[in-house]
């Protein structure tokens, strides 16, 4: 009976062993790996070795420094026969040791479905996840000029896809295999983590492909991709009508003086604003005035079409009879994005439009090139903006408010958005949660939102309580069912200042005493 107990005390520890311990860092070790309705072209690794590097503020995480980190990296090269298409996986393997049995999929920014930076695989990694990232099959994240089109007038539907969710899922099932064929195990749970492009990817995968996630924290999430393309484009159409641009600094003085009138309103001066709904700033009171931009050396007059223009872009787009087509900004963001300008030496200016919403109507709206995108009017705009409802909501947009197979998967959705994020705003998600919440009355047992006062876009600037650790709220939430009624949250340029987000609806307000200390505020 003790020679049996032995034996099987044998067995169980080498499988054990075998559980927990990493294959060779060869693509011998991932031969076995497949892709139903792909073919994979190439697999090469890369081992790491005492790893160390400083990451800094990024997607979703603090600054921190990793040491010695050993990991092997997998890069996989695959196409859809008959897409003509390549698309690119990399994924970072810690060891064993350091394994947490967890599988991360990290997203993208802009038209890039993945970081663009150097530390983010490894950060994850350093953290105890099995990580991927994929570029959607535009290598280096190339912008449409590269992709989108076939000939002009001629989509690459099959690029787009690729891009829209496709690959996505493709990354999800790859990191899993890849994952079982390195540790000999699958993952005890599988998460999700992106910012803008990213948290559009996360809003993806829980209404596209439920099951593949078991927590998505898809933060500033691009929800209603081509409608927000299209909003950068507003101001620029009313500066087009108006005739007159004013200059940049017109527009940050215009946003330093909405912070300061906001800011005192909550009851602590700070330069964090809380109470941005209460907020009554009108610009058109600067209006004739001067005021000088340090940030900018230089100085201006306030004009009326600079206030008009402040006004829009905080109300949002409208369509010629008055329908809000899009909700506009928050006042304590900048509008140097939506409201670009650029002066000569002679004083004169002219509309500058973002990138984005510039790619976005002649790549996929007007399928040319050559398309002249300088003088659109509020008009034209409004026809685009409903073109690109109809063309790609259904391919590429992530409105629908029906999570019901997230739910019954088991997964678990976290968001979190900046007042003042200068680039979505925060009101178009505070719309879409107020729909998912009234379609069912028990959303917050898998759906949970936050709002983090004078953030920027995914955390972007010095400013504001970021909430750095919401990866963390969200896996307590999944594998112990501690669900996040705050996230904290610190000031990054003030790392002594602390502060507890509130969960939808409620927000965050100050009760008095000592502003930096998490203690001060609560939420109502």
């Amino acid at each position: 009976m003790t020679g049996k107990l032995q034996l099987w005390a044998c067995v169980l520890t080498s499988v054990v062993k075998f559980a927990v311990a990493e294959g060779k860092c060869d693509a011998a070790t991932f031969k076995d790996v497949s892709l139903f309705g792909a073919k994979i072209q190439n697999i090469t690794t890369v081992t790491h070795s005492g790893l160390s590097l400083e990451v800094p503020y990024a997607q979703n995480h603090y600054a921190t420094n990793i040491t010695n980190l050993d990991a092997c990296e997998v890069a996989i090269t695959y196409t859809h026969p008959g897409y003509n298409d390549v698309i690119n996986t990399v994924m970072w393997l810690p060891t064993a040791e350091r394994w947490t049995g967890r599988f991360l999929g990290n997203g993208g920014g802009g038209w890039s479905s993945f970081v663009e930076d150097n530390t983010t695989l490894p950060w994850a990694a350093s953290e105890g996840f099995a990580v991927i990232s994929t570029d959607g099959g535009h290598v280096g994240g190339t912008g449409p000029e590269e992709w989108a089109l076939l000939s002009p007038g001629n989509l690459n539907w099959n690029l787009l896809q690729d891009f829209a969710s496709l690959a996505l899922d493709d990354a999800a099932t790859l990191g899993k295999a890849v994952t079982k064929a390195y540790y000999g195990k699958a993952p005890d749970h599988s998460y999700w983590n992106g910012c803008s492009q990213g948290g559009r990817q996360g809003y993806m995968m829980a209404q596209r492909y439920p099951e593949q996630y078991d927590g998505i924290l898809a933060t500033a999430p691009a929800v209603g991709y081509g409608q927000i393309f299209m909003q950068f484009y507003w101001a620029q159409a009313v500066m087009n009508d108006l005739g007159h641009y004013p200059s940049p600094c017109e527009f940050e003085a215009v946003s330093v003086a909405a912070v300061k009138y906001c800011d005192p309103i909550d009851g602590l001066e700070d330069n964090i604003v809380l109470s941005s709904n209460e907020c009554d700033f009108d610009p058109s009171t600067m209006v004739g005035k001067e005021y000088v931009c340090p940030s900018l050396n230089s100085s201006a007059v306030i004009s009326t079409t600079a206030a008009i223009v402040a006004k829009e872009i905080w109300k949002g787009s409208s369509s010629p009879s008055g329908e809000l087509l899009w909700p506009g900004l928050d006042k304590s963001a900048s509008l140097a994005i939506h409201a670009r300008t650029e002066c000569f030496s002679n004083g004169t200016c002219h509309g500058l439009p973002a990138p984005l919403p510039i790619q976005w109507i002649k790549y996929f709206l007007a399928l040319d090139p050559d398309f002249d995108t300088t003088n659109i009017s509020t008009v034209q705009f409004d026809r685009l903006f409903r073109d690109s409802v109809e063309r790609y909501s259904s391919v590429i947009g992530t409105e629908s408010t029906d999570l019901t197979y997230f739910k019954k998967a088991g997964g678990k959705l976290l968001t979190w958005v900046g007042y003042a994020d200068l680039t979505l705003g925060r009101r178009y998600i505070e719309n879409y949660v107020k729909k998912v919440y009234a379609r069912d009355p028990e959303a917050s047992d898998y759906y949970r939102y936050f709002e983090a006062p004078s953030v920027d876009h995914c955390g972007i600037g010095p400013g504001g309580y970021y909430p750095g650790d919401a990866l963390k709220s969200l896996i307590e939430w999944v594998e112990k069912g501690v669900a996040p009624e705050t996230l904290e949250a610190k000031v990054r340029n003030q790392g002594f200042k602390t502060a507890n987000l509130c969960l939808w609806p409620k927000k965050m307000v100050y009760l008095g005493g000592n502003g930096t200390d998490a203690s001060s505020f609560g939420c109502e």
